[in-house]
């Protein structure tokens, strides 16, 4: 059985499907999840610590995606992160925006002021450069002779078609694919 707050979190998402944030109200989402607006006032302190909780889960979601990604074999795992950099951002809007720092019409925004953490002890949705740096530093240390640097491009280039996608689902996967393995290649120099 989900404990309170998962319940909470589950019934926000719930209601973000149906209508903008601006529409979500905190007896709404108390209400779906079957606890009271206190409980739900004492999960989250404010309705910035719930929309703030809402975009960390989405992050962890996106992280734990990553990990599973990286148990792909060696030398297919940068374009493994890289396949589920575009899926996760195509079927997630929060995690779209967390990864690109675009936050479309209708969704909850990070609270960045300092001490807008809503719930005392909570912790704050990573900015885009602190996600991409996180994703970036598991893939060099589970890529064993691929440069950080390296895998950075290959995230780059995953979000460049996040950002800019290609028609067609299928074709944006293998086109990103070639895009990522080519990145990630071994360059081979020339002896002149």
């Amino acid at each position: 059985m989900p404990t309170a707050r998962e319940a909470l979190l589950d019934a926000a998402r719930r209601a973000l499907a149906d209508r903008p944030w601006h529409a979500v109200r905190m007896v709404d989402v108390a209400a779906l999840a079957d606890v009271s607006r206190q409980t739900l006032y004492n999960e989250f302190g404010t309705r910035g610590g719930l929309a703030e909780a809402l975009l960390r889960r989405a992050a962890d979601g996106y992280l734990a995606g990553v990990d599973r990604a990286l148990t792909a074999p060696a030398p297919d795992r940068p374009a493994a992160v890289a396949l589920w950099t575009l899926r996760a951002a195509r079927q997630d809007a929060l995690v779209r925006a967390l990864l690109t720092g675009h936050w479309a019409e209708g969704l909850p925004r990070p609270d960045r002021r300092p001490g807008s953490r809503g719930r005392p002890g909570g912790r704050p949705s990573p900015r885009p450069e602190e996600l991409l740096a996180l994703v970036r530093d598991r893939m060099a240390a589970a890529s064993p002779g691929v440069a950080a640097g390296r895998c950075e491009i290959v995230l780059r280039l995953a979000l460049s078609c996040v950002i800019a996608p290609v028609p067609g689902d299928d074709a944006m996967d293998s086109r990103a694919l070639r895009l990522v393995r080519e990145a990630v290649r071994p360059v081979v120099r020339e002896r002149v």
